[in-house]
């Protein structure tokens, strides 16, 4: 399962992103390591930073920095070249920059209806990416033999002295099977594995839920980017949540936190695929939706067409979003009173939903939760869209080379 990553990233209102504070006893060694993944991660997330940028920010002498990125040349996972347009007289400052083009990572997503890959480098760009349909009733590990083919097709045109640093894979919680039974899956453990089954060599590969991995991508490039308690709500067939605290993913035993979708808000409800009634997501579900819109829920396209209709000013399609947009802040009001987050996210088509019906949510989170939960936390519609899983299975993949740049298994 996922392992908890923090993104080095500054709250609101903290100071720099000053390296975490050694062990008592830590070598000069292990000092210098650590140092180097502070540098290694700033770029990664901050993309092209001066070397003077380097020394304000995480609190290290000029010397220290100089070395450390020369060092991080050396290794090939950073380059250092002048600014094209100097701000000041006097010798400019190195930018160091990583190597996007040469260093990545493989980011897979197992969706709904959709099977994706990409080549991701480091720094957070999309190199390369392959999709495939996924058929209904297509299991998560009868999707394994498919997404390494996407994943061999890329392989083809990258360099021969390019590095390959892992790989992590997004996998929705809610499947739609054959006549349109919803069941209950997930990542599971056995899954990176029989990923790397499929490559003869090379670093393994890491599974997550869905909302799990797209919440990291939010909290580290998206919308809710240094924002260090956070709740993201990922829709799709299902509902499910990914829930940072202190800058790292709340898993839970095994991994299988944030099913908010099987929170009862309605005990009169319509039973759930799960086995109970009146789940959250049976309120707010894309089958929700689609059951106050009139229109037939195994129609390909039918969440975005009711979306239109209900922005093109169609009574029907607005009273159905109004209605859904109503139970979703019903349920995120007692998110924000259990959890207290400074931000909730919106992803997958609770995005659009929220967009619609934003009015709606907030008037019945502020109907519900507490003044002191409520008086702070802010609403948003997660920024990467459907790329939030890829980009946060890559944040995964990069996580242990971030850690470690000179003892994760990649050579210069």
């Amino acid at each position: 399962m996922v392992t908890p990553v923090r993104s080095g990233l500054p709250g609101p209102g903290r100071g720099p992103e000053f390296p975490m504070p050694s062990a008592p006893g830590a070598s000069q060694e292990e000092m210098r390591r650590q140092n180097l993944g502070a540098v290694l991660r700033y770029v990664h997330v901050h993309g092209p930073t001066s070397r003077a940028e380097l020394t304000s920010r995480l609190g290290l002498n000029r010397s220290t920095i100089g070395a450390l990125a020369a060092d991080l040349t050396a290794t090939g996972l950073v380059t250092e070249e002048a600014p094209t347009t100097a701000r000041r007289a006097g010798r400019p400052s190195l930018v160091v920059s990583p190597c996007s083009d040469r260093v990545y990572a493989h980011a897979l997503s197992i969706e709904t209806d959709q099977l994706r890959a990409a080549r991701i480098g480091l720094g957070g760009r999309i190199l390369d990416l392959r999709e495939a349909s996924r058929p209904c009733g297509m299991s998560t590990f009868d999707a394994v033999r498919p997404l390494a083919g996407l994943v061999r097709d890329m392989e083809r045109s990258v360099a021969a002295d390019a590095l390959f640093v892992g790989g992590a894979v997004a996998v929705t919680d809610t499947t739609r099977g054959p006549g349109g039974k919803i069941g209950i899956g997930g990542a599971d453990e056995t899954l990176g594995t029989a990923l790397e089954a499929e490559f003869a060599a090379g670093p393994g590969f890491v599974a997550g839920d869905m909302a799990d991995i797209a919440g990291l991508a939010e909290h580290i490039r998206g919308v809710a980017a240094g924002i260090n308690d956070l709740v993201y709500l990922h829709g799709d067939v299902g509902v499910s949540a990914g829930i940072i605290i202190g800058g790292r993913l709340v898993l839970g035993h095994r991994g299988h936190s944030g099913k908010v979708g099987h929170m009862v808000v309605n005990p009169n409800g319509l039973p759930c695929g799960c086995g109970s009634r009146g789940c959250w997501e049976t309120e707010i579900g894309e089958a929700a939706l689609l059951r106050h819109a009139g229109r037939d829920p195994g129609e390909r396209g039918a969440v975005l067409e009711v979306l239109r209709a209900a922005a093109d000013g169609e009574r029907t399609a607005r009273a159905a979003v109004q209605q859904v947009a109503d139970w979703l802040g019903f349920g995120v009001a007692n998110l924000v009173n259990v959890v207290n987050p400074d931000t909730v996210v919106f992803g997958g088509s609770l995005r659009e939903v929220y967009i619609a019906g934003a009015d709606t949510v907030r008037r019945r989170l502020g109907a519900m939760a507490l003044p002191a939960a409520r008086e702070h936390v802010r609403l948003r519609a997660a920024a990467l869209g459907r790329d939030a899983p890829l980009v946060g299975a890559a944040e995964l993949a990069f996580d242990k080379l971030l850690a470690d740049p000179l003892n994760a298994g990649v050579a210069g």
